[in-house]
């Protein structure tokens, strides 16, 4: 089979993997997810003209020119309010976001203040700083005001996010649901528990990796387990997995060697690709349906199984929910060591470790070892060095980088 492109297998897959239906919720239940809808204003933010600092609400013409004592007529706190109306010489003492009092149109900062006590029966200030009509006073509607656009489709809704739907009172939202996916992994070679390893036995790695990467991506995984050589129960698993979930992620069994029972089940019950990708690691991926499911394959090397991910899963899984951003962030990096290949027709994804140097740009090393079954290795790397077919880069070259932290 000949090899296919990365650009072209992302777009197969990606093509091939529908976005949910959007749903309704309370502001409250959106944190995390993406918005379908846009999001309009519906009232004023703030509600009312409020003072930005602690200090006395004045008549500018009153500190025309300073310093000059005014009689202290009142107090106002956040949340608190005034009937009275500031006349010639009055000031009232107001605290950061209460409410601007009638006849007040500035505000002196309390740093620009002298508390002189009772004069002639009579709370007195002296004030040392001139201000002009409308300063530190923030008007009514100056964040929101109803009908403006605070939130596009495709817009997560992270903290600051949650917290303008909050305070403009947007109580309901329409957003993307969460993707459930069921990960699994096939093997009567694989031990999850502890105990000795008998002949032939491994450790089983890449379900636990798997099923972090794809809570990371923000979908709501389920850990099937490890599924064994078993051709009926495996078909049993995906199916009900198929029944229940929105995607499906399995470990190991596509290479074009390989006769598993991943593939032999995949084979008779969905509608697979296998796909021999131009790149290293990595480059044998499946990708199919069942029953309108999107199942991803990734291969059993677990550096492999991570990059797999990485390249296809998590931007498809993105896409599922409602992410217009679906690649990690990519910068022109520095690498500071070489960057050795030999010219083999693939495109290289070398595990690399980032830094942003005092120059401000990112500069990169490869990890100590680069072999599709070296976890350990691979595991402290926060980014990906895309490496062309050819003989490598000298240190020193630029190379384009995925940021994965």
């Amino acid at each position: 089979m000949a090899m296919i492109p990365l650009p072209e297998a992302q777009s197969v897959v990606l093509e091939g993997t529908p976005v949910l239906d959007p749903h309704e919720v309370d502001f409250t239940a959106a944190s995390g997810l993406v918005i379908a809808d846009r999001v309009l204003g519906t009232e004023l933010v703030p509600p009312l003209d409020n003072t930005a600092v602690d200090g006395y609400a004045v008549r500018s013409a009153d500190v025309a020119s300073v310093p000059v004592e005014l009689t202290v007529v009142g107090e106002v706190a956040a949340g608190a309010a005034t009937d009275h109306v500031l006349a010639e010489g009055e000031t009232i003492r107001i605290m950061t976001g209460a409410p601007i009092p009638a006849g007040c149109d500035a505000v002196v900062m309390v740093e620009d203040s002298e508390r002189l006590g009772v004069v002639d029966g009579a709370e007195r200030v002296r004030l040392t700083a001139s201000v002009e009509a409308g300063s530190a006073i923030r008007p009514a509607g100056d964040d929101v005001r109803p009908g403006d656009v605070l939130f596009e489709p495709g817009t997560p809704v992270t903290p600051a996010v949650l917290g303008v739907l909050a305070g403009a009172n947007c109580r309901r939202v329409s957003v993307y649901p969460a993707a459930r996916v069921a990960v699994l992994c096939t093997g009567d070679e694989l031990v999850d528990e502890d105990r000795p390893l008998r002949p032939g036995e491994v450790r089983e790695s890449n379900r636990r990796m798997v099923v972090g990467l794809v809570a990371e991506t923000g979908c709501a995984v389920t850990d099937l387990g490890i599924v064994r050589d078993d051709e009926a129960e495996l078909e049993r698993v995906l199916l009900d997995a198929a029944a229940d979930h929105d995607a499906i992620v399995t470990t190991g069994g596509v290479s074009m060697g390989d006769y598993d029972v991943v593939k032999a089940v995949l084979g008779r019950i969905a509608d697979m690709t296998w796909m021999q990708v131009a790149i290293k690691p990595a480059k044998p991926f499946a990708f199919g349906h069942i029953g309108g499911v999107p199942v991803f394959g990734l291969p059993g090397n677990p550096v492999s199984s991570l990059v797999s991910f990485e390249m296809f899963a998590r931007p498809a899984l993105r896409r599922m929910m409602g992410h217009t951003r679906l690649a990690r962030p990519s910068v022109v990096a520095v690498a500071d060591e070489a960057l050795g290949r030999r010219p083999d027709g693939k495109v290289h994804l070398m595990r690399v470790e980032a830094t942003f140097g005092e120059d401000g740009r990112c500069h990169v090393v490869p990890v100590r070892a680069q072999g599709s079954h070296q976890l350990a290795a691979t595991a402290t790397a926060n980014a990906i060095a895309v490496v062309p077919d050819g003989d490598g880069l000298s240190a020193g070259d630029d190379v384009a980088v995925l940021l994965l932290g």
